[in-house]
């Protein structure tokens, strides 16, 4: 077959797939198949197509370097460079993902990084952007989308189907002259008087009576996003029910991302689809990575009883040891707080070093705690200072510093990784204290239906405005892993593991293991002497 006949053949076969090559993409794929048998040509065409599409190209018209970056996926065998076992993400190399309106589906922000003081609307975008995607996700549940017709909606239905529920904005509520009952509406809650709360979506604000309100599961917070049902008249929504937006699968999310790396990490796939990277999870049966969070190297006791803990070890070395500040007990300041971190540092690694096995085999990340130098208490908070660990970095080679929060991918699996006493926070600042139940079930249902770690005002948990989507949980991880003073709890739903170690120190020396292969998390205790 000559070029000509192999430019038509590109041109049919991506035109099959809805797609349009640039004339520079096509002469590179012409480049790339004469060497190719004419018997093979069709069925790496379509592998090369199959691959663009899982790419979710912005555009219908392709460019040269996403045929190249098809190309290169469909050539690789075994592990590349881009299929990491394990790898550390920092908060501020999170990728920002837009939802697009017209096309229905998430698109990778193409703006500049956000600068860490941005301007004041990105602090607007931040409310946006969390009502637009757990917006989408709402609309798109079992519970919100419209009957068929002749099924379970109304009358003759199906007896057994779930009721349907009609969302409306607050602005249809605020042009209603008389009372409208059985009204749901998805919106934040806010308390923008004092000792009154309203409802606000970016169509309006309604004000709410909560005197007769049953609150389903969660901790609900000023500027939480909540489903309010209840019935509206004379400009009042009084509420009978007040709940979460449903949360979605891991699975079903993904839908609507393609196989884009949502998560971060130098791949440009989604991980999570590697058949190398799941046989290597699943053959490696006795994988672990251990988290411990208020691990004070300035404590003799900490510093002995992690001596034991790497002893446990160090025949069995894990994946990980994830340790989690504050790094010192007592909160200084100046220098005087660095030059000592910078000195127990260097006796951590002196401990580590004890243990040849482990300082080869185990990664060492370390994220900062609230009273660490040298950064102030907002989130995401940088890694510690590169001048304060850079001897503990230059023996332990395998030792990594860590933004706060991060995110840690193994193998398929993604997990995020928090120090900050966010159970706490919740508690304190909940508009209404669950009266049963378990606070880990209420807390993970929290986080994991809000889709973000931290659904507080900024007041009480402040964030640099323009990386509020580092802390987005959406789509959910497989676990996420909280580093709080609150007692130690493991809880799951929706497929996601939600679990806090526990401070170290104050627990008598507990900490959790994760088991990868079986996304079991163990409860595990040092002996006292």
């Amino acid at each position: 077959m000559d070029d000509v006949n192999l430019r038509k053949k590109i041109d049919t076969t991506f035109k099959l797939y809805g797609f349009n090559l640039r004339r520079d993409a096509q002469t590179f794929l012409v480049d790339q198949l004469r060497p190719v048998a004419s018997a093979e040509r069709q069925e790496w065409l379509e592998r090369f197509t199959e691959s663009i599409q899982k790419l979710s190209p912005e555009s219908a018209v392709i460019e040269k370097s996403l045929v190249e970056t098809a190309v290169q996926e469909c050539l690789r065998s075994g592990l590349d460079k881009t299929e990491t076992v394990f790898n550390v993400i920092s908060s501020f190399e999170v990728p920002r993902f837009l939802y697009d309106l017209e096309r229905k589906k998430f698109m990778k922000s193409s703006e500049p990084s956000p600068e860490i003081f941005g301007p004041p609307i990105d602090k607007a975008a931040i409310y946006r952007d969390r009502y637009t995607v757990l917006q989408q996700r709402t609309a798109r549940h079992e519970l919100f989308t419209p009957a068929v017709a002749g099924g379970g909606g109304g009358g003759g239905g199906d007896a057994d189907a779930p009721q349907k529920f009609r969302l409306s904005p607050v602005e249809y509520l605020l042009s209603c002259a008389g009372r409208q009952d059985d009204v749901v509406v998805l919106g934040m809650l806010a308390q923008l008087r004092e000792g009154r709360f309203f409802l606000e979506d970016p169509t309006g604000v309604v004000q709410l009576d909560l005197s007769q309100a049953k609150y389903h599961t969660g901790l609900f917070c000023e500027n939480c996003f909540v489903l309010a049902e209840g019935w509206y008249d004379d400009r009042i929504f009084h509420i009978q029910g007040l709940g979460f937006p449903p949360a979605e699968s891991s699975k079903s999310s993904r839908a609507y991302f393609g196989n884009v790396n949502t998560f971060g990490g130098p791949s440009v796939v989604s991980l999570k689809t590697s058949s190398n990277l799941l046989k290597h999870e699943q053959e490696n049966q006795d994988a672990m990575i251990v988290f411990l969070a208020d691990v004070w190297l300035d404590s003799f006791k900490v510093m002995d009883k992690l001596r034991q803990l790497f002893a446990g070890y160090a025949e069995c070395p894990p994946v990980a040891f994830v340790l989690m500040g504050s790094f010192l007990s007592a909160q200084g300041g100046g220098g005087g707080q660095a030059r000592l971190l910078r000195a127990r540092l260097r006796a951590l690694a002196d401990l580590v070093l004890q243990f040849p096995e482990l300082a080869r085999r185990s990664r060492f990340v370390l994220v900062p705690g609230p009273v660490d130098p040298a950064c102030p208490g907002i989130l995401p908070r940088p890694a510690l200072p590169a001048h304060v660990a850079e001897e503990f970095l230059s023996r332990l080679p395998s030792a990594e510093l860590a933004t706060n929060p991060c995110r840690l991918q193994y193998c398929t699996q993604e997990i995020v990784v928090a120090r900050q006493d966010l159970v706490t926070k919740l508690c304190r600042n909940t508009v209404h204290f669950p009266a049963s139940g378990e606070i880990a079930d209420h807390f993970a249902k929290t986080i994991l239906c809000q889709a973000h770690l931290t659904p507080l005002p900024l007041s009480v948990c402040p964030l640099y405005w323009g990386f509020d989507a580092a802390l987005r949980l959406y789509p959910l991880p497989d676990l996420v892993v909280v580093g709080d003073t609150f007692s130690a709890f493991t809880s799951s739903y929706m497929g996601c593991v939600v679990s806090n170690p526990g401070s170290f120190p104050k627990s008598e020396f507990s900490f959790k293991v994760y088991i990868p292969a079986t996304r079991q998390m163990e409860d595990s205790q040092l002996p006292n002497d």
